[in-house]
């Protein structure tokens, strides 16, 4: 059952931890199932609740993530190095091998119900990923996707050039997601030498500064971002909810 609503309460964390990030995730994803599952418990349509839709922003302190059909073997530093590049290293319940977070990128939580949507997992994931592909082209890139492999890439079919700009990890659970992507737009990209990103030995990893030989106003980007993301699933935004 759905309400079909497209409200969608949007909230940029600025820096926020990864734990702590994930918590609040937790909480408004957690809210969603509960709603769900009063819903289908009343069957008086009376009775029926909205279920709420969200979608957070934020920068992580550097901290490496692992899907959880990751390997570990992709993490290529120790607790003591991991220490000495000031990084910390989570498992999640999130689809996907290993990736990294941290400043200069943009990391997007939507915490929706599908259903609002109508959305297939696989169309949900494609219109992320059109998202950032739309606002890649405000910056003259190209962003692609790869067959089999999530994401927004740039020279895909190159083997030698093709690198990645963002990543897509998700979890749902009765039709609704939780964690998301990371667009690359001003990261320290040596940190990502320091795993098999994704999964990848073969496939290199970007940004929009490394792409355009200058750092770009990250703040400009996320308003792009959030645009684009509520014009691609016809969503309409609000300040989130205080609770």
């Amino acid at each position: 059952m759905s309400n079909n609503n497209r409200i969608v309460y949007f909230k940029n964390l600025g820096v926020k931890g990864y734990k702590e990030a994930l918590d609040i995730q937790r909480e408004l994803f957690d809210k969603i199932i509960n709603i769900k599952t009063e819903n289908r418990n009343n069957s008086e349509n009376s009775l029926q609740k909205p279920t709420p839709n969200y979608l957070l922003f934020v920068e992580h302190p550097h901290v490496y993530t692992l899907g959880k059909s990751g390997s570990d073997s992709n993490m290529l530093l120790n607790h003591i190095e991991l220490k000495a590049k000031n990084a910390t290293f989570y498992k999640t319940d999130r689809g996907g091998d290993i990736t990294y977070h941290g400043p200069g990128q943009i990391v997007g939580y939507p915490i929706l119900d599908l259903e609002n949507f109508s959305l297939s997992l696989h169309k949900y994931v494609y219109n992320i990923e059109e998202s950032i592909i739309n606002t890649l082209k405000c910056y003259g890139l190209k962003g692609e996707r790869i067959k089999g492999a999530s994401g927004v890439w740039l020279d895909p079919l190159n083997p030698v050039k093709v690198r990645k700009i963002c990543s897509v990890g998700i979890r749902t659970s009765r039709w609704v997601s939780m964690h998301g992507f990371a667009f690359n737009v001003n990261p320290q990209l040596e940190y990502f030498g320091y795993i098999n990103p994704c999964g990848y030995t073969d496939k290199k990893v970007t940004s929009i500064q490394k792409e355009l030989g200058e750092e770009i106003d990250i703040n400009e980007v996320v308003e792009k971002t959030k645009d684009n993301i509520a014009q691609i699933f016809q969503m309409s935004l609000a300040d989130c909810e205080n609770n």
